[in-house]
């Protein structure tokens, strides 16, 4: 019955309509099953859509990594809503609007690696980071911000993983967060702002470049990427950054499987000439000179080789070799 129907539908805006009205459903409800079978079902439906169009050919390998993206962002951003309406209910967040709990609450979800890119793939983990302002406008004077935001987010993640009935939505990696063998699941925006000027390393500011704010306060989350812009666009590198980008390839060419290219067993996302090392080599790149460059610094792989294209890093034979090469290997990958 959903394959007939969906064959009937207009892929772009179904998708965008199923968005919509479970985002609304999930972020307005108070019961906890029905939050996660909404957002399971949607993410069921959206899954089959977004195959249907994408190994049909109604859209362009890209435009379904965009769409499973868009299906990321709803399920965090109203899985957010949820347990931030809960703790407004309980008391312990005391926002301007009850119907709009995340504004002022200081709660930031950072999507990272291709979820932050808008480039997911069917099976990818989501990775976010998770900070909170101690300062934040929604919190009572007498809160205890660290076991409160730790407790939001142990809720964020059952509600995306807990497999139920109905499956789950996406398995959440909070592993990209400063220090994660001794930090909390979630940080304040002080303590990570002292580590990452303190002690932050080059691979975190690589992943950086693609961090967005996806959920909660996306005003808060917004302006805590500002203030560690000037981590990761250095106008200068000094000859240990650069020694630190041979390191991370060195670590990529490590990989088993990396020395050569055979089609039998050959791993297209880590392999030699793979999704990841086309990824990587955009974002050195960007390293290197988005500090100086401002146009550089996109999240995005394939707008990020024409702009290195434009500016003269890469000649435009290898800008399209690349992007060729990308586009065939996540049509692969799907």
């Amino acid at each position: 019955k959903r394959l007939l129907r969906l064959l009937d539908f207009d892929p772009d805006r179904h998708l965008a309509t199923l968005l919509a009205d479970n985002g609304r459903a999930v972020a307005s409800t108070t019961d906890e099953t029905q939050a996660m079978r909404l957002l399971r079902r949607m993410k069921s439906e959206a899954a089959l859509l977004i195959a249907l169009a994408d190994i049909g050919g109604a859209w362009p390998v890209m435009r379904a990594a965009r769409a499973l993206s868009d299906l990321a962002d709803t399920a965090v951003d109203a899985a957010a809503r949820f347990v931030l309406a809960e703790a407004a209910r309980a008391g312990r967040l005391t926002p301007k609007d009850k119907a709009q709990p995340q504004i002022g609450s200081g709660y930031i979800v950072l999507a990272m690696g291709k979820m932050g890119a808008f480039e997911l793939n069917y099976s990818s983990d989501i990775d976010l980071i998770v900070f909170y302002d101690p300062a934040a406008p929604a919190l009572p004077k007498d809160a205890a911000p660290a076991s409160l935001f730790v407790r939001l987010t142990q809720r964020l993640v059952k509600v995306l993983q807990e497999r139920t009935a109905d499956g789950y939505v996406f398995r959440t990696d909070l592993r990209l967060r400063p220090d994660p063998a001794s930090t909390a699941i979630a940080i304040s925006t002080a303590a990570a702002l002292s580590y990452y000027e303190g002690v932050g390393q080059n691979w975190e500011r690589a992943a950086m470049i693609k961090a967005r704010a996806c959920a909660g306060d996306i005003a808060a989350g917004e302006a805590m990427l500002n203030d560690l812009a000037p981590f990761v666009w250095r106008k200068y590198l000094d000859f240990v950054s650069v020694a630190d980008v041979h390191a991370m390839k060195r670590q990529i060419n490590a990989y088993r499987g990396h020395g050569e290219i055979a089609v039998e067993g050959h791993n297209i996302k880590l392999g030699r000439g793979g999704i990841r090392e086309i990824e990587f080599f955009a974002q050195t790149q960007q390293l290197i000179a988005g500090g100086r460059n401002p146009g550089l610094r996109d999240r995005d792989t394939l707008t990020t080789l024409d702009k290195l294209e434009h500016d003269r890093w890469i000649d435009a034979a290898a800008c399209e070799h690349m992007k060729q090469a990308y586009g065939s290997l996540r049509t692969v990958e799907h």
